[in-house]
């Protein structure tokens, strides 16, 4: 009775543990997968239902984005929400399809159910390719192959600029080398000689005009210049700043010298004239007019006379007045190089001012100066490849080169790891990417299905960036996940770093990680923090990241 009494009480047990067993499963979330049909026509749209019967409180999340590979989601559409007695029924739908004919299989999905992680089943479809009748198909020629220009280049943008600038440099060349000069009356006038500028001079000098406007010193003023410059240029070069008495003692010094063979007379002429002049300017003396057209004779005469006393030209002084024409030219030259050169510099400083006020002044110097990571940015032809294998997809300015191989991080774990680099030497930015696998030795031994602790990982990437002179290095880590669905780590943060041309300089830098249980997948780059075309060339590649599933089996 004792040992019946004992064994009732053991059961008694047994059923209120079961019972508790069977309320916990009746409480926890139960999920359920469904498909409208397993066979599709290529193209067709098939409906994939997820239904989860949760508590009422509870919170669920349903996978999004292009998780259902091989499957293309088309359409993800709105959860039903279904409430029972302290239950409720979520249904959420996606539209799937696919192109190409064959067997499919659905990937298990990850539904968040609360603090838990809930798996799916995995389903097979089948993808019936679309019969088509080729005796009424109308069928077409293979068409050409269709040129695709490439991204145009600066000049391509800018070409008006440059045709613009020869047009205004050919015309600034024309007009000051080779057009056919039209001279004014003053340039005719100065290029005429001597002897002839003064006859000139005094043939427009009308004294009847300035006695009428009663500008008698004018007149006497203009008489007097027009003797003592042409004086000036071919007898005595002071006679411009020369007192009445000091050029005539020079005259006569001259005639004694037999220099210049002027007679007394016409000295004497010139000296009345002269004197009269300086009483007209300086004491207010008025001469008749019959004198003044006199004193214009006198002049006349005079200029002809000293022209005949004068001596004819030395083969020397030929020489010099050759050499004196020579340096004239070489002056006129000189100008005409200056003023075109300061036309250039004008065009050039117009045209970065006009460039700078619409593309901004930093965009305009650095595509002046020819800025490295600017041209890196701009390089037309970026590559899209697959590096290692498992492979991982960037796009880089240039392609990687594969590196020797070496040891990836210090654990007991083993890897075979493949390194790509970009050798630019111009640009302060370095892209690294590593495929390392696991030997199949080790991974056999280990049969764990934990991915690599791509933590510990990063850490020993910083502290290759610190072997290389990186101090001051500020980590930080968070979830990245790539535009096809891969999950990894991204670790990102500022350092001051050594670049190849060794001085120290604020840097930042990116570490992608995404691992497997014996695969592991990397992504390193680093550049100049304060280069705006390395930021936009690092955010091109983290767009860019795509990762081949790799297969474990």
């Amino acid at each position: 009775m004792k040992f019946k009494r004992q064994y009732l009480r053991s059961w008694s047990k047994k059923q209120c543990f079961l019972v508790m067993v069977l309320l916990a499963f009746v409480s926890s979330a139960q999920l359920k997968t469904s498909v409208d049909t397993t066979s599709i026509k290529i193209g067709e749209e098939l409906l994939y239902s997820i239904e989860a019967e949760i508590d009422s409180t509870t919170v669920v999340v349903f996978p999004e984005g292009q998780t259902f590979k091989p499957m293309e989601m088309i359409e993800s559409y709105t959860a039903d929400t279904l409430h029972g007695n302290f239950k409720s029924k979520l249904i959420k739908k996606y539209g799937l399809t696919q192109f190409d004919s064959g067997a499919y299989t659905i990937p298990r999905q990850k539904i968040l159910v609360g603090d838990k992680t809930i798996f799916s089943d995995s389903l097979r479809i089948i993808v019936q390719p679309v019969a088509v009748d080729t005796t009424k198909q109308k069928l077409y020629d293979i068409k050409p192959v269709i040129h695709v220009v490439n991204q145009r280049s600066f000049f391509d943008h800018y070409y008006w600029v440059f045709i613009l600038f020869l047009v205004c440099a050919g015309g600034v060349i024309y007009w000051l080398f080779y057009r056919k000069k039209t001279l004014s009356e003053e340039e005719k006038i100065a290029a005429l000689p001597p002897y002839r500028r003064a006859k000139l001079a005094l043939d427009n000098l009308d004294e009847q005009s300035y006695f009428e406007d009663q500008k008698i010193k004018e007149f006497y003023s203009e008489l007097t210049f027009i003797l003592r410059k042409y004086l000036n240029e071919k007898v005595y070069d002071q006679s411009l700043e020369s007192t009445t008495d000091e050029l005539v003692q020079r005259l006569s010094a001259l005639r004694d010298s037999k220099h210049v063979s002027i007679n007394k007379e016409t000295i004497k002429n010139i000296q009345a004239t002269l004197q009269r002049a300086d009483l007209v300017k300086f004491a207010k003396s008025k001469p008749d007019f019959e004198i003044a057209r006199m004193d214009k004779h006198v002049i006349d005469k005079e200029i002809d006379h000293v022209r005949a006393a004068l001596p004819e030209p030395s083969e020397e002084d030929l020489l010099k007045d050759l050499a004196y024409q020579k340096e004239l030219k070489q002056k006129q030259q000189r100008k005409k190089i200056i003023v075109v050169g300061l036309s250039f510099v004008g065009v050039l400083i117009a045209a970065f001012v006009g460039f700078s006020i619409v593309y901004g002044f930093n965009s305009v110097k650095d595509t002046v100066l020819r800025n490295p990571s600017k041209l890196l940015l701009e390089t037309e032809d970026w590559v899209t490849s697959e590096y290692g294998a498992p492979g991982i997809i960037v796009e880089t300015p240039k392609v990687l080169e594969r590196q020797k191989k070496e040891k990836l991080y210090e654990t007991t774990d083993s890897l075979n790891t493949k390194v790509f680099t970009c050798d630019n030497s111009k640009v302060p930015l370095e892209i690294i990417v590593k495929s390392s696998k696991k030997n199949s030795s080790d991974n056999a031994k280990n049969s764990s299905n934990e991915p690599l602790d791509l933590i510990k990982i990063a850490d020993y990437e910083l502290s290759l960036l610190e072997k290389k002179g990186a101090v001051n290095i500020i980590p930080r880590n968070e979830k990245f996940v790539s535009p096809n669905g891969q999950e990894g780590v991204k670790t990102y943060g500022t350092a001051t770093l050594a670049f190849k041309s060794g001085r120290l300089t604020e840097g930042s830098f990116v570490i992608l990680g995404f691992s497997t249980a014996a695969v592991l997948q990397q992504l390193i780059i680093v550049w100049k923090a304060d280069d705006p075309y390395s930021k936009q060339i690092v955010e091109r590649i983290l767009n860019s990241v795509e990762l081949i599933k790799p297969n474990e089996n």
